[in-house]
């Protein structure tokens, strides 16, 4: 056992793993930094950042994504989007992977997540990189230091990136695997250097467990009013739609950027940290997250930096598009100090709508709210990808698909009745497309979206008239000062009627044919959204 704390009859000799070299315990952050240099895991960066790489892992193996198939969860998970593991193949994969560890130096950090103390879940990270460890104490939360001489995991995950797993004897698809055994209470991780699957697993786990304690897992960031915590916000949305940047407004206080849970007592952040994208991210537009790429202990990953001045390139995605920065939450200067709030009052769904068909916002009712949360749309559009030469609809059920475990339903179901229950309204946000598709028509105005938001999160919005959208049947309002009524009516922003009923029609119809996997598990209500 070498520096750190620890209750002694906590160590991992106590797990069953032996015959390792150095084991680090719970080490701070300047000691993980010191630690990840010397064994030339990165480069000192400025204001004392650590500057690291992934190798060809620059972002998370969703199709690499295991569960143990077991009795115990043969009826709860939702296997057409987990693959399923053989327990055999699991004690395979664990015993191989113990066998390589030995000898080797590893570093423990004794964690929780869940800022809600009555539903806080520990979990003991082992890690091969030291910045990997530095990575996971800034993501998830920190005991206090008296709470480590008793602290026993309920959970441990076991990360090792140089141990490539066989698929023919541990029953995978490739030298990489992040798998779960719910039962043992573990998580391996092997054969990718990304750190985001240190994070993931646990988000995963937290959306297997909750549901069954009437908490609702949700992939969204979350803020409050100023002195007002019972006036809470959350905000889902897939990649590019605006979720950290609208989240993350002066004005309030931030509960998180990423993951959340919401229980009978309220909202509360599932992390510590932020692990926020750095490609094209500017000083002006996002200050405070710009900071952070040069506070001390922030992790910067896979970014293209100058040899000699260290000054990092937000443009040059050569190594990735997915670049990245890590920081605990307190480094954004509004954050929460307890990262906890009230029922949200809000519900913002955002959407990326490169059809130029949705308007800015609309507002849902609560069978509305389940069918777009089941839909979880937003679109890719020409030039992001090889062969993608026009809009193609993106639908990630929940807004996060590859972290769910159980059918899509039991959280569709969970927020509706938490919407019905609370009082919450929701909102559907385009920051997509307007006058015209994606190549024709522009950006919707940040200055309007924000005007929007905000008429929505102070209350004035519920006063101004509401006109039924004919495509989808949800409120959209006629007027908001400060947002040009053109906007509000999108097939007004088109120079042709005609151009846009088409594309309406083709956007429903993809809507449609989405969703049909799910009518046979949604009750009338919903159904009848769906069918129109």
């Amino acid at each position: 056992m070498e520096s750190g704390r620890v209750n002694p009859n906590q160590t991992l000799k106590n797990q069953g793993i032996k015959g390792l070299g150095k084991v680090y315990y719970n080490l701070s952050e300047p000691a993980l930094i010191e630690m990840a240099l010397k064994r030339d895991e990165g480069r000192l960066g400025q204001g004392g950042t650590l500057l690291v790489e992934t190798g060809k892992h620059t972002g998370r193996s969703p199709k690499d994504k295991f569960t143990v198939r077991l009795p115990s969860n043969e009826e709860s998970v939702w296997w057409e989007n987990n693959a399923p593991m053989d327990p055999a193949a699991f004690d395979q994969l664990h015993a191989d992977m113990l066998e390589h560890m030995k000898g080797g130096d590893y570093f423990v950090q004794d964690l929780y997540a869940g800022a809600d103390a009555a539903h806080r879940l520990d979990v003991r990270v082992i890690n091969e990189l030291a910045w990997h460890n530095l990575f996971i104490r800034h993501m998830l939360r920190r005991p206090e230091l008296r709470e480590l001489d008793d602290y026993a995991p309920e959970y441990t995950i076991i990360n090792c990136p140089s141990f490539q797993a066989d698929p023919k004897r541990h029953g995978c698809r490739s030298e990489t695997v992040i798998t779960l055994h719910m039962e043992k209470k573990l998580i391996l991780i092997a054969g990718s250097e990304y750190a985001g699957e240190n994070k993931k697993s646990v988000f995963g786990l937290l959306n297997y467990l909750l549901p069954e304690r009437g908490i609702m897992p949700m992939h969204c960031s979350a803020n409050h009013a100023v002195g007002n915590p019972i006036d809470t916000a959350i905000f889902f949305g897939l990649s590019g739609t605006g979720k950290t940047t609208l989240s993350a407004d002066p004005k309030r206080v931030l509960i998180g950027d990423d993951e959340h849970g919401w229980s009978d007592r309220g909202t509360f952040n599932f992390e510590g940290g932020c692990y926020a994208k750095t490609i094209n991210l500017s000083e002006e537009a996002e200050p405070e997250i710009y900071a952070t790429c040069s506070m001390f202990g922030t992790v910067i990953e896979n970014m293209v930096y100058d040899p000699e001045t260290l000054e990092l390139d937000f443009e040059d995605d050569s190594l990735t598009a997915n670049m990245r920065c890590a920081y605990p939450m307190h480094y954004i200067s509004n954050a929460s100090s307890t990262a906890i709030g009230g029922h949200p009052k809000n519900i913002i769904m955002l959407t990326c709508d490169a059809f130029g068909v949705l308007p800015p916002i609309a507002r849902l009712s609560p069978a509305q709210a389940e069918y777009h949360f089941l839909s979880g749309f937003t679109s890719k559009v020409a030039g992001t990808e090889r062969g993608v030469t026009e809009p193609q609809p993106t639908f990630s059920t929940c807004f996060g698909a590859p972290f769910m475990p159980r059918r899509p339903e039991v959280y569709g179901a969970l927020l509706r009745g938490k919407i019905a229950k609370h009082g919450a309204t929701c909102w559907l946000v385009n920051t997509g497309w307007t006058g015209g598709a994606f190549g024709t028509g522009s950006r919707m105005p940040i200055k309007a979206t924000r005007a929007l938001l905000s008429a929505a999160l102070d209350g004035s919005l519920a006063d101004a008239k509401f006109r039924k959208d004919p495509s989808f049947g949800f409120e959209v309002p006629i007027e908001v000062p400060g947002v040009a009524s053109i906007l509000l009516d999108p097939r007004r922003t088109w120079d042709d009627g005609a151009a846009y009923d088409a594309q309406a029609a083709k956007l429903v119809g993809m809507f449609a044919n989405n969703f049909e996997q799910y009518l046979a598990h949604i009750d009338e209500d919903v159904r009848a959204v769906a069918i129109g």
